[in-house]
């Protein structure tokens, strides 16, 4: 891992303000630029005619740096978007980007992306049935270790392909019973669990590495054209909910119970190429090794990108 780059905070800041800029509304409220807080909580209020551009963030107060909410302003986005349609039924959308640099020069980009209208709904009405038969085709490999004594288990690889398809399909273990059956119908699983298995499954930590090895085989086909990749973490808020107090906003609320993923992907496809589940107190930077490690077992990296979580 000699060659490796790792991106610098700095650098994630610019594609954080990058990606905030192309998601929200950054106006300007007299003097200084409102950009919309992404967490809930205060806006942060950009001077960019400042004599040094200043944000009322936490971030730029303690460190007096460009902050993501400066690169955000900086690069506030005025779209205006050309749409044509060729008679094969292709979407073209020519956008113009003016890229506003600090507060008196612009630079303004026009780009075109095109998208094939009848190729793109084809992809959308066949991608379920794809997706399981897919979703199949890896979970076959899982071997099923051997059994001395106690009722007869159901196959690893059967519990695999229906939890993730569970999970796929948003449904409830109950409503998702119905999908079971005709899963087996079709051959892809050989017997239907009762909806508790599945739950049971999920919950088995036995089957984390069974996953973990799935996600690293569905990113292998993409290998030969993802050497950069990008480290972050996400929360997902479960059905259980808590009362929690809140540091930020000095107060009690009630709210989920959440639980984070860490993730590495490769920044051209967006394919996951490893994954690690935690508490949502964990810190990220413990996992930040693991899973460049387990991404290098079988894709060769040149560069990694990360927010200033990871030092």
């Amino acid at each position: 891992m000699s060659n490796v780059h790792v991106r610098t905070a700095s650098d994630a800041r610019e594609l954080r303000g990058r990606e905030i800029a192309s998601k929200v509304s950054i106006k300007r409220k007299g003097n200084p630029w409102v950009v919309p807080s992404q967490s809930g909580g205060d806006d942060s209020s950009v001077d960019l005619d400042a004599p040094s551009p200043r944000c009322t963030c936490p971030d730029h107060t303690i460190r007096r740096a460009t902050c993501t909410h400066i690169w955000a302003t900086e690069f506030t986005i005025q779209r205006q978007t050309t749409t044509t349609v060729a008679p094969d039924g292709a979407v073209t959308e020519t956008v113009t980007v003016t890229k506003t640099i600090r507060a008196t020069s612009t630079k303004t980009i026009r780009a075109t992306s095109t998208q094939h209208g009848k190729a793109y709904n084809a992809a959308q009405t066949s991608e379920r049935p794809r997706f399981l038969s897919l979703l199949h085709d890896r979970c076959r490999s899982i071997q099923q270790p051997p059994q001395i004594n106690g009722r007869p288990r159901l196959p690893l690889s059967d519990m695999a392909c229906a939890c993730v398809s569970k999970v796929s399909s948003l449904f409830s273990a109950r409503r998702f019973a119905g999908d079971l059956a005709e899963a087996q119908r079709d051959g892809l699983i050989s017997r239907v669990p009762h909806c508790n298995s599945v739950g049971n499954s999920l919950a088995d930590p036995a089957l984390t590495p069974i996953l973990q090895r799935l996600i690293t085989l569905s990113a292998l086909p993409l290998k030969a054209v993802e050497t950069d990749v990008a480290v972050d973490s996400s929360g997902f808020g479960t059905s259980r909910f808590i009362r929690w107090y809140n540091k930020k906003y000095g107060r009690e609320i009630d709210n989920r119970e959440w639980i984070k993923v860490h993730l590495i992907r490769g920044v051209r496809t967006n394919i996951v190429t490893s994954a690690e589940m935690s508490g949502w107190a964990a810190h990220d930077t413990t996992f930040f090794k693991p899973l460049v490690e387990m991404t290098a077992a079988h894709v060769q990296i040149t560069e990694v990108s990360g927010g200033n979580s990871y030092p």
